[in-house]
């Protein structure tokens, strides 16, 4: 399968390629600054502005999937609703399916009660959050064919085991109330939905 990856340098991007490759598939690493990747075998590297819906439309060319997954915390970083934004226009009508990796804050916590709308959310992820949100928003408005997975609480480098839950708009958690997934099996959970489609039209989330 041909595997588009904006943001592929990232920390989760990052995984997420190691994934995909690890298990036979060939991907286009999308970056935004030249030099962040290596082309390697069955990895093409390619710098470009994926809030520019041409450059999308280009990139997506051929692929069966366009894995979005941008972080904004940092200065300069592009906001994932501009990106998912312009991904939905250079994408529709191609074919590919669209794959963001998005937030947990969007995730309830009790009906209707988000984990972003409560005190404990921390403040320093809050824009982001909302960024994440948008887009989620933007994705259930448009007619491309589209799944959204929102991680745990907690995301952190670790262990790959291969094993995680999954669920739907409902925030996860063990039975201790902890709410986590490493980095990498949350790539695990990526790769497996990408081949073997669930959550088509759909967000779902997972944690262990």
């Amino acid at each position: 399968m041909k595997i588009a990856i904006i943001g592929a340098a990232g920390n989760i991007g990052s995984r997420i390629l190691r994934e995909a490759v690890s298990r036979g598939h060939e991907v286009t690493a999308v970056v935004r600054r030249e030099g962040a990747l290596d082309p390697e075998p069955n990895v093409e590297v390619e710098r470009a502005d994926a809030r520019d819906a041409g450059e999308v439309a280009r990139l997506a060319d051929g692929h069966e999937t366009v894995v979005v997954t941008v972080s904004s915390r940092k200065e300069g970083d592009a906001p994932i609703h501009q990106v998912v934004r312009a991904v939905v226009e250079g994408t529709r009508g191609a074919g590919p399916r669209v794959f963001v990796v998005g937030g947990a804050g969007s995730l309830e916590i009790s009906p209707g009660v988000q984990l972003l709308d409560t005190l404990q959310f921390p403040e320093e992820y809050k824009a982001e959050a909302l960024q994440a949100r948008e887009a989620l928003e933007i994705l259930r408005a448009s007619d491309v064919n589209w799944t959204y997975l929102s991680p745990a609480a907690e995301i952190s480098p670790g262990e790959r085991t291969g094993r995680y839950r999954a669920g739907g708009d409902r925030l996860l958690t063990d039975e201790e109330g902890n709410s986590r997934i490493s980095m990498e099996d949350f790539a695990v959970a990526v790769i497996d939905e990408i081949e073997e489609p669930k959550y088509r039209g759909r967000r779902f989330t997972v944690a262990y």
